[in-house]
C-alpha cells in the first residue's frame, strides 16, 4: 500500500511517493512534537537525551517526555532549515570541524528554538546523556547545561575495547543507574520509581525489536523488499527514539512487518520516492550515516542505477536488535546497562569490521560502502582501515564517499554521483572476472 503526498515547493509540487508505513511514522513523529510543544500548557516535564542509549522505557517511568536534540537535528537537514542554523552556530564562534547536529541544535536555539511544529520547543527540566561514549555529546550537553541551568545526569558507559561486555561493566552501570540516574530522575520529577512500571515499558520493546528486526532480515531476500538504508531511517525512528517501550510502537513496527511481508510475497522492492524501484542489480552494505540536507537526492543516486541497501551500520546506532539483542525484564536495570554497552558506536573497530563483513556475506551483498561523515569523529575514525579489511575479508570491492550530516555546504552532488558510478563499474568487473574464471 503506497501513498503519494504533495510537498509544497517554491517551484511546481513534485509528487514524493511514501509507502503507508512511512506516512503512519510521520504522523506519530507529528503528535509527538505537539505533545512536547504543549508541555508548558499540560505541566508534562520534558527529558533531553540521546539516540544511542536512549532509556526510553526507563524516562516513562516518570511521566517524562523524551526530546532528542540529534532526532531534532535530523528534521531540520530534511526541511533544509539546518544549513541556516548551522551559521548561526558558527557566528556565534563554533568551528567548521564541529559536529554539525550540535552546531544544527545551537543555531537552533539562538533563532527561537522552533519545534517543525512551528511552536516553540519548551524548556528541557533534565538533560540524560546515557551514552557517553562520543566526546562530542558530552561537551554538546555542556552547552545545553549552560543554556538550560537545569538538572544533568551523565551515565558513564564503558567502551568495549575488548569485544565484549563484562559483568563488571554492567555492575558499574547499574550501580549508576541505582545510586545517580534513579534518584535524580525522581527529584526533578517527582514520581516515585516503580521498577514493575519498567518492566511493563520493557516487554513492550521486546516485542517491537522482534517485528523491526524481522523487517531488517527481509532484505536477505532477493529482490529485497526494503532498502536498510533510506528506507530504514523511517523504520527505525520511532524506535530508536520517544516511542520504545510503547503501544504505539507495537502497533507500527506490526503494521511495518505486515507491509514489508506483503511487498515480499509480491516480489517487490523497495518503495523510493519515485515510486516502486525497478531492477534490482546491485545489493549494497553502508557504513556511516546518510546526508539529510539532500537526503533525496543522494537516495535517487542509489535507486536510478538499480542500487539497494540490504544492511547499514548507522540502523544499529540505537540498539544492533538483528545482532541477538533484546530488553530483559526479568533483569530491568542490568538490561539498560546491556543496551547502552552494545550500540554500534560503542562497539570497536574490530567488532565493526565483524559486523560489517557477516552483513556482506548473510545477505550476499556485492560490496561495502562507505559514507564518511566530515564532522562525526565516532563514526569517520577508523574507516579506511575497515574498508581494506572488509575487502580482504570478503573478496568484494569496496568504495568510499564523502559528505555530512545536516550541513548543506559538504555535499557534491557531482562528486558523489561520479564516485558511485565508479563503484558499480568496480561490480560490473568483478562480476565479469568471476565469470570469466568459473
Amino acid at each position: 500500500m503506497t501513498a503519494v503526498i504533495v510537498t509544497p515547493k517554491t517551484a511546481a509540487a513534485k509528487e514524493v511517493v511514501k509507502d503507508a508505513s512511512m506516512v503512519k511514522q510521520k504522523e506519530m513523529m507529528a503528535a509527538h512534537y505537539d505533545r512536547l510543544t504543549s508541555a508548558p500548557q499540560t505541566g508534562e516535564k520534558i527529558a533531553a537525551t540521546f539516540v544511542p542509549g536512549n532509556l526510553n522505557e526507563l524516562i516513562m517511568c516518570f511521566g517524562l517526555v523524551n526530546n532528542l536534540p540529534e532526532v531534532n537535528a535530523i528534521q531540520n537537514g530534511l526541511r533544509r532549515t539546518s544549513g541556516a542554523f548551522v551559521l548561526e552556530a558558527e557566528k556565534i564562534g563554533h568551528s567548521e570541524d564541529v559536529c554539525t547536529y550540535v552546531k544544527s541544535d545551537i543555531g537552533m536555539m539562538a533563532k527561537g528554538n522552533i519545534a517543525p511544529n512551528g511552536k516553540k520547543f519548551p524548556n528541557p527540566d533534565v538533560l540524560l546523556l546515557s551514552y557517553t561514549g562520543c566526546f562530542t555529546f558530552m561537551k554538546w550537553f555542556e552547552l545545553l547545561r549552560e543554556q538550560y541551568k537545569c538538572e544533568t545526569i551523565m551515565l558513564h558507559t564503558p567502551y568495549m575495547g575488548d569485544g565484549k561486555i563484562t559483568k563488571n561493566m554492567v555492575d558499574y552501570m547499574v550501580k549508576q543507574l541505582k545510586e545517580e540516574v534513579i534518584p535524580k530522575l525522581e527529584q526533578v520529577s517527582g514520581v516515585k520509581f516503580d521498577i514493575d512500571r519498567l518492566r511493563e515499558n520493557l516487554k513492550r520493546s521486546v516485542k517491537a525489536e522482534d517485528n523491526l528486526v524481522r523487517v531488517l532480515q527481509s532484505a536477505k531476500n532477493k529482490p529485497s523488499p526494503i532498502d536498510a538504508y533510506f528506507g530504514g531511517i523511517y523504520y527505525i525512528g520511532p524506535i530508536f527514539g520517544a516511542f520504545r517501550g510503547t503501544e504505539d510502537a507495537i502497533d507500527y513496527y506490526k503494521f511495518l512487518r505486515e507491509e514489508v511481508e506483503d511487498r515480499l510475497a509480491k516480489g517487490q522492492g523497495p518503495v523510493t520516492p519515485d515510486g516502486d524501484m525497478g531492477q534490482e542489480k546491485y545489493r549494497l552494505v553502508v557504513e556511516g550515516p546518510p546526508n539529510y540536507t539532500s537526503f533525496r537526492q543522494f537516495w535517487k543516486m542509489f535507486y536510478d542505477e538499480g542500487a539497494v541497501v540490504v544492511a547499514s551500520s548507522y540502523t544499529k546506532v540505537g540498539g544492533v536488535y538483528d545482532l541477538g539483542f533484546r530488553h530483559d525484564p526479568n533483569n530491568p536495570l542490568e538490561t539498560l546497562a546491556e543496551y547502552c554497552l552494545g550500540v554500534y558506536t560503542n562497539r570497536s573497530l574490530p567488532m565493526r569490521i565483524d559486523m560489517l563483513s557477516k552483513y556482506i556475506e548473510e545477505y550476499d551483498a556485492d560490496g561495502l560502502l562507505i559514507n564518511s561523515i566530515k564532522s562525526c569523529n565516532s563514526f569517520s575514525a577508523g574507516q579506511l582501515l575497515m574498508m581494506r579489511e572488509v575487502e580482504k575479508r570478503t573478496g568484494k570491492p569496496a568504495a568510499f564517499i564523502e559528505s555530512d550530516l545536516v550541513d548543506p555546504r559538504y555535499f557534491s552532488a557531482a562528486n558523489i554521483k561520479n564516485r558511485l558510478e565508479s563503484y558499480f563499474q568496480m561490480i560490473e568487473q568483478k562480476r565479469a572476472a568471476g565469470r570469466a574464471a568459473a
